[in-house]
Protein backbone atom coordinates (compact mmCIF):
# COMPACT_ATOMS: atom_id res chain seq x y z
CA UNK A 1 0.00 0.00 0.00
CA UNK A 2 1.34 3.45 -0.64
CA UNK A 3 0.35 6.38 1.04
CA UNK A 4 -0.18 9.89 -1.14
CA UNK A 5 -0.12 13.75 -0.67
CA UNK A 6 -2.66 15.36 -2.54
CA UNK A 7 -3.81 19.52 -2.38
CA UNK A 8 -7.20 20.29 -2.64
CA UNK A 9 -8.97 23.57 -2.91
CA UNK A 10 -10.73 24.48 0.73
CA UNK A 11 -13.94 24.27 -0.14
CA UNK A 12 -13.53 20.71 -1.64
CA UNK A 13 -11.80 20.23 1.65
CA UNK A 14 -14.62 21.04 3.64
CA UNK A 15 -17.36 19.11 1.62
CA UNK A 16 -15.10 16.13 1.99
CA UNK A 17 -15.02 16.58 5.80
CA UNK A 18 -18.97 17.21 5.70
CA UNK A 19 -19.30 13.88 3.45
CA UNK A 20 -17.30 11.78 5.29
CA UNK A 21 -18.94 12.34 8.50
CA UNK A 22 -22.61 12.41 6.99
CA UNK A 23 -21.39 8.88 5.55
CA UNK A 24 -20.05 7.38 8.49
CA UNK A 25 -16.60 7.19 7.77
CA UNK A 26 -14.04 7.91 10.37
CA UNK A 27 -12.21 10.12 8.58
CA UNK A 28 -12.05 12.82 5.57
CA UNK A 29 -8.63 10.72 4.62
CA UNK A 30 -10.75 7.41 4.70
CA UNK A 31 -13.35 8.73 2.45
CA UNK A 32 -11.10 10.19 -0.19
CA UNK A 33 -9.63 6.66 -0.23
CA UNK A 34 -12.56 4.76 -0.32
CA UNK A 35 -13.67 7.13 -3.43
CA UNK A 36 -10.02 6.92 -5.52
CA UNK A 37 -10.28 3.13 -4.80
CA UNK A 38 -13.38 3.47 -6.35
CA UNK A 39 -12.86 5.13 -10.01
CA UNK A 40 -9.71 3.50 -10.70
CA UNK A 41 -10.69 0.01 -10.20
CA UNK A 42 -11.37 -2.04 -13.02
CA UNK A 43 -15.03 -1.64 -13.06
CA UNK A 44 -17.00 -4.40 -11.69
CA UNK A 45 -13.93 -4.98 -8.70
CA UNK A 46 -14.18 -2.74 -6.39
CA UNK A 47 -17.69 -2.94 -4.50
CA UNK A 48 -16.06 -1.80 -0.91
CA UNK A 49 -17.23 1.89 -1.41
CA UNK A 50 -20.90 0.82 -1.52
CA UNK A 51 -20.49 -0.17 1.92
CA UNK A 52 -19.82 2.56 4.12
CA UNK A 53 -19.91 2.62 7.64
CA UNK A 54 -23.41 4.42 7.47
CA UNK A 55 -24.84 1.43 5.25
CA UNK A 56 -23.56 -1.24 7.10
CA UNK A 57 -24.97 0.18 10.43
CA UNK A 58 -28.23 0.37 8.52
CA UNK A 59 -28.04 -3.17 7.68
CA UNK A 60 -26.92 -4.46 10.92
CA UNK A 61 -29.79 -2.69 12.25
CA UNK A 62 -32.46 -4.16 10.57
CA UNK A 63 -30.71 -7.51 10.87
CA UNK A 64 -30.77 -7.18 14.48
CA UNK A 65 -34.90 -6.42 13.99
CA UNK A 66 -35.61 -9.30 12.13
CA UNK A 67 -33.32 -11.42 14.76
CA UNK A 68 -35.49 -10.40 17.46
CA UNK A 69 -38.75 -11.40 15.18
CA UNK A 70 -39.25 -7.72 14.12
CA UNK A 71 -40.39 -6.83 10.67
CA UNK A 72 -40.00 -8.60 7.80
CA UNK A 73 -39.56 -6.82 4.46
CA UNK A 74 -41.46 -7.62 0.87
CA UNK A 75 -39.58 -7.50 -1.77
CA UNK A 76 -40.90 -4.24 -2.56
CA UNK A 77 -40.41 -2.61 0.39
CA UNK A 78 -37.01 -3.52 -0.25
CA UNK A 79 -36.64 -2.07 -3.75
CA UNK A 80 -38.54 0.95 -2.16
CA UNK A 81 -36.14 1.36 0.23
CA UNK A 82 -33.00 1.50 -2.07
CA UNK A 83 -34.58 3.30 -4.63
CA UNK A 84 -35.05 5.86 -2.07
CA UNK A 85 -30.74 5.55 -0.94
CA UNK A 86 -30.67 5.81 -5.04
CA UNK A 87 -32.04 9.11 -4.94
CA UNK A 88 -30.72 10.63 -1.77
CA UNK A 89 -27.26 9.18 -3.12
CA UNK A 90 -27.46 10.67 -6.59
CA UNK A 91 -28.55 13.81 -4.80
CA UNK A 92 -25.60 14.63 -3.20
CA UNK A 93 -23.22 12.44 -5.38
CA UNK A 94 -23.72 14.79 -9.06
CA UNK A 95 -22.02 13.34 -11.93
Amino acid sequence: MHEVTITIPDELYSTAVQRAASEGFPSMEVYLSSLLASSVAPDGAHFDNLFTPAVIADLDAISSEIKVGGKTYTSQEVDEHFAAKQKAWLATHPS
